[in-house]
């Protein structure tokens, strides 16, 4: 029994490979803007509860992004 797998055999949607490749933009971006807003905090106490705000309507806007492409993953198999 040969059990070599050519690529002719293996089964299912690229989709998955797709949105787990559309998801790596939506995490390096939450990480960097996380990030960036805590360093904006430490450097300016006063300032936190606009840079918060302001982080948490581009964190709503980036996790949108991933579930855009999650969604586009169901809709074009």
């Amino acid at each position: 029994m040969d059990t070599t797998t050519t690529l002719a055999e293996i089964n299912g949607s690229i989709s998955v490979i797709g949105y787990g490749l559309g998801t790596l933009g939506p995490g390096i971006g939450l990480g960097i803007l996380i990030g960036k807003t805590v360093e904006g905090m430490a450097r300016q106490p006063e300032v936190a509860g606009q840079l918060r705000t302001t982080m948490f309507i581009g964190v709503a806007f980036v996790e949108l992004l991933a579930l855009l492409g999650f969604v586009a993953g169901f809709l074009f198999q």
